[in-house]
């Protein structure tokens, strides 16, 4: 990164104006900091403070080669000078979409022949909600029109994708939830609670089971889950509840869609979660990583006789579009972002400084409010407790990922009383101890009440 520092003053200012203009997701009324970001290079950001910070959360898990990469700006630099942008309604189309549709293909599970481009991982889970239903509806299956999804997920905010998410958050002052939507238990292995004392896998097949017959083979159109349930807490199911899932839902010919918007191009160490898990789901949707956050792109892959079906309508094909479907620039910037992934080996790194990370984390539960760490890859997180024994959450109200970050300049989040972290896939070793050292020297001062005793230095 450059050396420049923007004035206290001008800090001031910048953050004054965003509080007199800007709506923030999830920032509460009245809340008064702001954290202005000027630059990053790889893993490091700077605020208009000059505070330096390392980014162990992707940005929001998507910045798998880094911040800064000059590469990328290039690429889209070639592209806007070329053709900045053309629908891809109708029979128009780009070459940059088509050759990124191709490379999406050539490095997805075997089942999937076909990309939808949207502009984000909402968009994506909604065009996937319609796709299963209409597909149904194509093959004379109209009936078919209920989604099983789980509790705790997190599939997006728009109408059908945040009833597909399993909080009321998302639901309560909305209006009602979108009807036939079906939310099933999480694959939470460390809280063994939710299982009644049965392994947790047969216990989660036989619920699903369970649902299936209760709403009727014939009416259930598709299940939707995330590889690992990231805004739950980085919950990795068990190994073997993804196969048997697929299992359950071909035998009763129910569409599998894997919500990959997280999980694809890396972040487990594969270029999916489903060969991660081992699994061939009908629907992939992803986003973030495709770009690395570098322009908003996202991408739903579809198996052969999902593609034939729905775009079978002699007169209007697939009716669902979004303005910036396969728009140039971000397919020329997600082309060459894929090439950097490629190009640099970071799918191994993944695995390597993940594998690194997780390894440091696991010193932490030496510490009494730290009551397991878990990972996949990139995709870490440590979960506090209030009681071991009982697994009671800590309360939060402490914010231990504030106080990481104002002390230490490590940037993580919270999900419940779980810290989640999902670095770039860039990270150095290096960092990766630098952010579990910055773990450590706040949550060994935190009791079980949640409070956080003051810093010593």
């Amino acid at each position: 990164m450059t050396t420049s520092i923007t004035s206290p003053s001008r800090a001031d200012a910048l953050a004054e104006r965003d509080r007199s203009t800007i709506i923030h997701p999830y920032l509460p009324h009245g809340y008064h900091e702001r954290v202005v970001m000027v630059e990053g290079s790889g893993c490091r950001l700077r605020d208009a403070n000059g505070k330096e910070y390392i980014d162990a959360t992707g940005g929001l898990w998507l910045a798998q080669i880094g911040h800064g990469r000059s590469e990328i700006a290039e690429a889209a630099s070639r592209q806007m000078r070329k053709l900045e942008y053309f629908t891809s309604f109708w029979e128009f189309t780009n070459e940059r979409a088509i050759e990124l549709a191709e490379r999406l293909v050539a490095i997805s599970p075997e089942r999937q022949t076909h990309a939808y481009f949207t502009s984000g991982g909402s968009e994506g889970n909604e065009v996937a909600l319609r796709m299963a239903r209409y597909f149904h509806h194509r093959r004379g299956d109209g009936e078919r029109t209920w989604i099983l999804a789980r509790n705790l997920a997190y599939h997006g905010v728009g109408y059908g994708s945040g009833s597909a998410s399993g909080f009321p958050l998302y639901h309560e002052g909305f209006g009602p939830i979108v009807p036939h939507f079906r939310h099933l238990t999480p694959p939470w292995p460390y809280h063994t609670e939710l299982f009644g004392g049965e392994d947790p896998t047969d216990f989660l097949v036989n619920e699903l089971e369970d649902a299936i017959e209760e709403i009727g083979p014939g009416r259930v159109a598709a299940f939707i889950g995330e590889p690992i349930m990231g805004v739950a807490g980085m919950i990795v199911p068990p190994d073997d509840y993804w196969p048997r899932v697929q299992e359950v839902l071909r035998r009763h010919g129910i569409l599998f869609i894997f919500d990959e918007v997280v999980t694809a191009y890396g972040r487990t160490g594969s270029w999916f979660g489903a060969q991660h898990f081992g699994v061939e789901p009908d629907v992939i949707v992803t986003a973030k990583g495709i770009t690395s956050g570098y322009m908003q792109l996202g991408a739903v892959l579809v198996s052969d006789e999902i593609g034939a079906t729905i775009t079978a309508d002699e007169h209007y094909g697939f009716p669902i579009g979004f303005t910036y479907s396969g728009h140039p620039t971000a397919c020329a910037v997600a082309l060459e972002n894929l090439a950097t992934i490629e190009r640099e080996g970071l799918l191994d790194r993944a695995r390597t400084t993940g594998a690194h990370l997780l390894a440091r984390l696991e010193e932490l539960l030496e510490l009494v409010v730290v009551g397991d760490v878990r990972g996949v890859g990139m995709m870490l997180a440590v979960e506090l407790v209030a009681d071991r024994e009982t697994r009671a959450p800590l309360p939060m109200e402490g914010a231990p990922q504030d106080v990481i970050r104002s002390e230490t300049g490590v940037i993580v989040r919270a999900g419940g009383s779980t810290l989640i972290l999902s670095p770039p896939l860039v990270m150095t070793e290096e960092e990766a101890d630098e952010v579990a050292a910055a773990l450590r020297s706040v949550l060994e001062r935190t009791d079980q009440s949640g409070a956080i005793r003051p810093s010593r230095v």
